[in-house]
């Protein structure tokens, strides 16, 4: 008989699952990977916020045809927009865009008006 024991490892891909939508981030490491159909540049994010999530780390790829100079990327903050896409089985923390960090307040006020519910004329 198998039972199923929920450990760290279970949390911790729950707690991942929940990094979805706009971050506010900073490139932590940046690494070129040459690969031969399909160079990319590997960047490891730490978050700034949304407050829930500083701290934490997020990985992805930057696909490109040319070297690029890795240095240039790191400590350069900008606003990383997140989805969650499933491939055979499997999950995948996906890079949707990126902003410059000045436009942190205006895209997050955004995102957020959009999820309340539309108020009446009292303003409401």
């Amino acid at each position: 008989m198998k039972r199923h024991i929920p450990g760290p490892h279970a949390r911790q891909q729950e707690h991942d699952s929940l990094l979805e939508g706009l971050l506010l981030v900073r490139v932590d490491s940046a690494c070129y990977r040459w690969h031969p159909q399909k160079p990319f540049l590997s960047l490891r994010f730490v978050i700034v916020e949304p407050e829930p999530f500083v701290g934490q780390f997020l990985s992805g790829r930057l696909y490109s045809q040319d070297q690029v100079d890795e240095k240039a990327f790191l400590k350069l903050h900008g606003v990383v927009r997140t989805s969650r896409v499933n491939l055979n089985g499997r999950s995948f923390q996906n890079l949707e865009a990126f902003a410059p960090a000045a436009h942190w307040e205006e895209l997050s006020c955004e995102t957020v008006s959009r999820k309340l519910p539309q108020g009446n004329d009292d303003g409401f």
